[in-house]
């Protein structure tokens, strides 16, 4: 796809904005996130439990509901427009910046990319515990290098916008580390230990805390109910950006059953807001 122009992203952020019932004051602003703006607005929605997804065929494709579609315009070559469609076969039903297109099918149109709104998991809602609202860090671990053994630490630095000093994320060379800094949620990543004590793998052993690969083990706090909060780890203050969901990566590195067994409590993502440094031991809870 041709590059987006910023009043087109601004669009689609408004469409996603009305879509979810939000302001659009309450999302990502397209004018800050530059080139990254999709990546942005993706991580934003996964903290509402949905996703953007690509249409493979948006020329051939109808929905009886809501999606988006990024099309040229002849009006401005070169310069993509966004537009709202809906419908069996499916039509413009609004497009602010090319308001001639309104009303024209599929077939009328060229379309650089079209993307639906769809919940991650529409079957589950996530439990959160309001009665686990404090917790202790149990745990801290490291790898300088992605793919290798966690190590056990009792106390690391916390660096804010980076990660843990000697981590592979601080240093920017993780195995998901992003390419823009305008994606966030690499800092620091948590797991309750809760979680791994229930979690029985096929071949009938745990996975430890080191093997998850996440930077802080936790006992007592539910970590689900920090999405899109600001919490504390003992003097250093962090923000939770989303899940932290299991994935194939971690399966290899470990063994099968863990996709399957972490599914929405595979932990929280989160950025480091402030520095200090972080013990085995310190309180964890919610920012006051």
């Amino acid at each position: 796809m041709r590059d987006v122009h910023a009043s087109t992203a601004d669009t689609v952020t408004g469409f996603v904005a009305g879509l979810t019932g939000h302001s659009p004051a309450d999302l990502p602003p397209a004018s800050t996130a530059g080139e990254e703006w999709l990546a942005v607005l993706r991580q934003w929605l996964a903290r509402q439990n949905c996703g953007l997804v690509s249409i493979a065929n948006p020329g051939s494709f109808s929905w009886p509901g809501h999606w988006i579609g990024i099309v040229d315009n002849a009006a401005t070559p070169g310069q993509p427009v966004g537009v709202l469609l809906f419908g069996t076969p499916s039509a413009v039903i609004a497009s602010p910046d090319a308001p001639q297109l309104i009303g024209r099918g599929v077939e009328e149109l060229g379309f650089q990319q079209a993307l639906i709104l769809v919940p991650i998991d529409p079957f589950t809602q996530l439990e959160v515990d309001g009665a686990r609202t404090v917790g202790a860090v149990v745990g801290i671990y490291i790898a300088d290098v992605k793919t290798a053994p966690m190590r056990s630490l009792p106390v690391a630095t916390a660096i804010p916008g980076k990660g843990l000093e000697g981590d592979r994320y601080s240093a920017g060379a993780g195995t998901f580390t992003p390419r823009s800094d305008r994606l966030r949620g690499y800092d620091i990543t948590l797991i309750e230990s809760e979680v791994l004590d229930r979690l029985t793998l096929a071949d009938g052993t745990h996975l430890a805390s080191a093997e998850s690969r996440r930077n802080v083990t936790t006992r007592g706090i539910d970590l689900n109910a920090l999405v899109g909060l600001e919490f504390r780890i003992g003097p250093v203050r962090a923000f939770g950006q989303r899940l932290c969901e299991p994935c194939v990566h971690l399966q290899r590195l470990t063994r099968p059953g863990v996709v399957a067994g972490l599914v929405h409590r595979g932990g929280l993502r989160a950025d480091l807001l402030s520095g200090g440094e972080i013990r085995v031991g310190d309180r964890i809870e919610a920012a006051r």
